[in-house]
């Protein structure tokens, strides 16, 4: 049985390791990855490797602590061969250092596009700008990097339609609020007056698994209508308390705006909602636990036209610092986005 390894860091992963794995998934028998991980990188060493083993469901896949110099071909030869137990009978790398670390291991080296003409890109112009180089992610990567907006608002102000207006305009998904589909579900049931916990629970993981599924579709930036952090205060408005077992649903989760759509607007009875009279206390408790918890956001008041207006300009803000560690951003148009970003002046 012929056995090879690839070995690094994959910070993150890319369709240049893509190219460099499955070229070596098929010239050996077992195939093993190597994910080296060092404290303080911001992605951690496991969840690269849970990436890497999604993508390439063929290989073996391993986490080892990153603990000797880059430049020490030797060492890491020693390294790899006390962590593996064995000695592979090829590496494959497509970087300088591939030779020297096959001979300390004394095994063959296949070097793969050490000139990246095949894939032209490197995990370093990822770190600087993932939105600038989005067509090199697999999915999965690209849930992690997507940017983030969610619009939410008490009943009748405008969520849905300003998520559909933001969706269209940057070409890309949005999510639905799951919350309203469950509720339309119970009205028909009969019941809809009488609410459990483990149903925010359930719809507060619903809404999160439709989310991080369409993060990997998205187009760079995802519009969320709504979010499991308003699943907390509708918990609380439906039944009386704060759930823990709700909150811990949002725990963790990030997003890089709120859009809190104002009561500004002429109230609609659709069959689902309580009624006109709740809408300003709900919409005092968002601002209250958006400011309690220091989220970013911003409320959107007037008609629909001014409301987009400042959103797009908001969210072009944000794309654009997302963009603008490049340390040479493109005179352009941000890429398939609706809003030209022209770069003027330094970028840090």
């Amino acid at each position: 049985m012929k056995k090879g390894i690839v070995i690094g860091k994959f910070y993150p992963p890319h369709k240049g390791h893509s190219y460099l794995i499955e070229t070596a998934l098929s010239a050996v028998d077992q195939l093993t990855v190597i994910v080296c991980d060092k404290q303080g990188q911001l992605i951690p060493g496991s969840l690269r490797a849970r990436w890497i083993k999604e993508i390439h469901p063929d290989a073996d896949v391993m986490v080892i602590d990153d603990i000797v110099p880059d430049d020490d071909s030797k060492g890491w030869a020693e390294h790899t061969l006390r962590i593996l137990g064995y000695r592979p009978d090829v590496v494959f790398t497509s970087e300088d250092y591939g030779h020297a670390y096959a001979y300390h291991m004394g095994c063959e080296h296949v070097c793969v596009d050490k000139d990246r003409k095949t894939v032209p890109i490197s995990a370093t112009k990822i770190r600087e700008c993932p939105l600038a180089h989005w067509e090199y992610l697999q999915p999965c990567v690209r849930e992690h990097f997507a940017r983030r907006i969610v619009i939410l608002g008490a009943e009748s102000t405008g969520t849905t339609t300003m998520a559909r207006a933001l969706a269209d305009h940057y070409k890309t998904c949005w999510v639905p609020e799951f919350g309203r589909t469950y509720s339309e579900g119970k009205i028909t049931a009969g019941d809809a007056s009488l609410w459990r916990t483990d149903e925010f629970v359930f719809i507060a993981e619903e809404q999160n698994k439709m989310e991080d599924a369409l993060a990997r579709t998205c187009n760079k930036v995802l519009i969320c209508d709504t979010d499991s952090f308003a699943t907390e205060l509708w918990h609380e408005r439906y039944m009386g308390f704060m759930s823990d077992e709700v909150a811990h649903m949002s725990a963790g989760r990030t997003y890089d705006h709120y859009f809190l759509t104002d009561v500004d607007i002429p109230f609609v009875q659709d069959g689902l909602r309580d009624g006109e009279h709740i809408r300003g206390a709900m919409h005092k408790r968002f601002i209250e636990e958006l400011e309690r918890r220091g989220k970013s956001y911003t409320i959107l008041s007037g008609s629909h036209e001014q409301r987009i207006k400042r959103a797009i300009k908001i969210c072009d803000a944000i794309l654009w610092k997302s963009h603008a560690v490049c340390p040479n951003p493109p005179k352009q148009q941000f890429p398939l986005l609706g809003t030209p970003l022209i770069y003027s002046g330094n970028c840090c």
